[in-house]
């Protein structure tokens, strides 16, 4: 990455160029300070871009098939004309930070179809296995003119919740289970979902994969419901990402969903929530930072944390004794 940002990188972004939608993306993960500042200006020069993509979060159990749904699905919205950016997050390794990064080759066709682009980022032990910057890659991705950017996430727990402060539409994929398994599923994630796809409803599993739509179909009429859904949703569907079967009628029913919230206020009311939740984010990053950044407040903080660590002292009174210190 050169020291400076190039003058016309907004411009290429603007114009749909692909190396410099990904040289900002590289851009906006890094974590040195000149990056960070270039990344800051880059996003405002492009802030009033006024674009805006539909954006979808995608989560479900490991082996579910996210991947095969993804490019299933990913390639039946560019044969309708539509450009698909897939931000696919992977585990990183809570060791050495490095990441699989094997998302392009799961997704072969997919990533060589010029209506897609697919970017794989390592999640740095985030959260929700949600990259750091992965919502400042979707207003990249939004600033260059794609239609609809999917979200894949790492696996399913609580921590999800995250994925659902940066999009549209979240998307729970799960697949064929006995009605014991359904309790397995974290209520939060079932009170986030927006719809719930039973995938591999095909062959063999199709009889259990409509077995589980009724059974999750029911529980989401028991948990919730939202005053930003119309009649009839939160909504289980069956899909087949390898037979291809099912994903039309779910585009049509998530298109529904967003028109349906747009029409009513919901849409940019929750997006206007997200900034704001984003906004309160990154103030809080970056005073942890400026903490860090401090040799003296991270030798008290050293301190602190080792007496605490021992036993000499109770957590509270030492993140008050460090507040005070602070001024806070």
């Amino acid at each position: 990455m050169t020291a400076q940002l190039p003058p016309d990188m907004a411009q290429k972004i603007l114009a749909g160029d692909r190396r410099s939608l990904a040289r900002a993306i590289t851009l906006v993960e890094s974590g040195r300070a000149d990056h960070r500042a270039q990344a800051a200006a880059l996003l405002e020069q492009l802030a009033g871009s006024g674009r805006q993509a539909l954006r979808i979060g995608l989560s479900g159990t490991p082996g579910v098939g996210k991947s095969t749904f993804i490019e299933s699905f990913g390639m039946m919205l560019t044969a309708q004309g539509l450009r698909v950016a897939v931000l696919a997050v992977d585990p990183s390794s809570a060791r050495s930070g490095g990441s699989i990064l094997g998302d392009k080759t799961r997704m072969e066709r997919l990533s060589r179809d010029p209506m897609a682009f697919i970017r794989p980022s390592p999640s740095q032990a985030h959260l929700g296995g949600v990259a750091r910057r992965t919502r400042e890659a979707v207003s990249l991705c939004e600033a260059a003119g794609f239609d609809v950017v999917l979200i894949e996430t790492v696996g399913v727990g609580q921590s999800e919740t995250l994925v659902a402060e940066m999009t549209d539409l979240f998307i729970l994929l799960m697949a064929p289970a006995g009605g014991d398994e359904l309790q397995g599923v974290k209520r939060g994630i079932m009170e986030m979902a927006d719809m719930i796809l039973v995938n591999k409803a095909d062959g063999d599993l199709k009889p259990a994969a409509m077995r589980t739509v009724s059974d999750y179909a029911g529980a989401l009429r028991l948990l919730r419901k939202r005053s930003q859904d119309p009649e009839g949703f939160p909504k289980a569907l069956p899909v087949s990402a390898l037979a291809e079967d099912g994903l039309q009628k779910a585009w049509d029913e998530m298109t529904a969903l967003a028109t349906w919230r747009r029409e009513n206020g919901h849409f940019d009311r929750c997006r206007a929530e997200q900034a704001r939740h984003w906004f309160e984010a990154e103030v809080r990053e970056g005073l942890l930072a400026r903490l860090h950044s401090d040799p003296a407040i991270r030798a008290k903080m050293q301190s602190l944390g080792d007496a605490v660590a021992a036993g000499q002292s109770a957590p509270a009174a030492a993140a008050a004794e460090m507040l005070g210190l602070l001024g806070a």
